[in-house]
């Protein structure tokens, strides 16, 4: 008999950091339309459903349940796609998900981010009358009054607010019983997990000072707060919280800096940022965080191998400045005097003689001057 497992998609290339999304209650993956496959860029993105939510099966938990259950289920879900070690963000119940995660597991978290949530839910009894509303009634009352709950006055998402009138009662009630019982303030300075913390500024679920609360107590968090944003932020303002996670997750300008240096050398990177202004600020942080974030930071090629490709293609170009630069960069990345030389006497062939003379005559100099 097969296991039951979350309902889930998975988005982005299979040999990319994993990063798993978790949903609000009364929501399904939906919530991350409009963010996940940007994010699939350059990860492979799983977001999941809440049981009873979206394609889930409504028994995976029953009253009673605890947001350790529900991380459970994640867990289970990470194990079933062989995903060991992965980034994980979520909305409220999802955000507390990822708090779990960390606090309990955080072997399997590599980076945390934790939006429109909280390390509280303002105790039980809120969350029990709901249940016992929902167990009694169904979900139409409060599918209908979601939107107020969700966004900013004038703002919905029908998907979503479909998603919460279809949502089972009884596992709506069972996260119910979950959000109620959580509360992990006196545990926040044991997460050790790069965390960061997205607030809607009018989020009335989970205000700022929720989220500051988180950030106050977990060691090295940072906090970020949306404006025109409620509690929904990912479908309100995909853009702002996008560029909050891809900064949050891909490391890419940090990163790409560091590969940038160890490529180009010190002094070329220096001369560069010292050239910086606000005009050109956009570029030289597209360069670090594409070029050298993304691109040279991919193990599918060595960096000899790149080396050799970006001499050919600067050739072909007639970019012989650009070229006496990565001609320095080819030494540092192992490629010895000999073999720029075959690299450039195979443009020759394929981007014609007077090209590589010119390649040749300014490949010489750099290799002069280095002795």
């Amino acid at each position: 008999m097969t296991e039951k497992l979350l309902n889930h998609r998975a988005e982005g290339p299979a040999s990319a950091p994993p990063l798993l999304l978790g949903p609000s209650l009364g929501t399904s993956y939906a919530l991350w339309d409009q963010v996940a496959p940007e994010l699939s860029i350059t990860h492979r993105v799983v977001r999941w459903d809440l049981p009873g939510h979206g394609g889930s099966p409504a028994d995976l938990i029953g009253p009673g349940a605890t947001v350790g259950d529900l991380a459970g289920l994640v867990l289970e879900l990470a194990d079933s796609l062989g995903l060991e070690r992965f980034g994980y963000a979520g909305v409220s119940l999802g955000g507390a998900v990822g708090l779990h995660l960390a606090l309990h597991h955080p072997e399997r978290v590599s980076c945390l981010a934790v939006i429109c949530s909280s390390a509280h839910f303002n105790g039980s009894r809120p969350w029990e009358e709901r249940a016992a509303l929902v167990r009694s009634e169904g979900l139409g009352t409060l599918a209908e009054n979601a939107d107020a709950r969700w966004f900013t006055p004038g703002f919905t998402v029908p998907r979503l607010i479909a998603d919460h009138r279809d949502a089972d009662p009884e596992a709506y009630a069972a996260c119910c019983d979950a959000l109620g019982a959580f509360d992990v303030r006196e545990r926040l300075a044991e997460i050790s997990v790069p965390t960061l913390l997205i607030a809607g500024r009018q989020d009335p679920a989970t205000p700022p000072a929720h989220l500051r609360e988180i950030a106050d107590g977990v060691r090295h968090a940072t906090l970020v707060e949306i404006p025109g944003a409620s509690h929904l932020a990912p479908a309100e303002r995909p853009e702002a919280v996008l560029t909050a996670l891809r900064a949050h997750f891909d490391g890419g300008a940090r990163r790409g800096m560091e590969v940038r240096r160890q490529v180009l050398g010190d002094a070329h990177v220096d001369r560069a940022q010292a050239r910086q202004s606000p005009f050109t600020a956009r570029y030289q942080d597209f360069i670090s965080r594409y070029a050298w974030g993304e691109i040279w930071t991919d193990p599918t090629l060595s960096r000899r191998e790149r080396s050799m490709i970006t001499l050919t293609a600067l050739v072909a170009h007639g970019h012989y400045d650009e070229l006496a630069m990565h001609v320095r960069a080819a030494r540092r990345n192992g490629l010895t005097p000999e073999e720029i030389g075959a690299v450039l006497l195979q443009t020759a062939v394929y981007c014609g003689v007077p090209a590589a003379n010119s390649a040749f005559a300014a490949a010489q100099r750099v290799l002069e001057e280095e002795g």
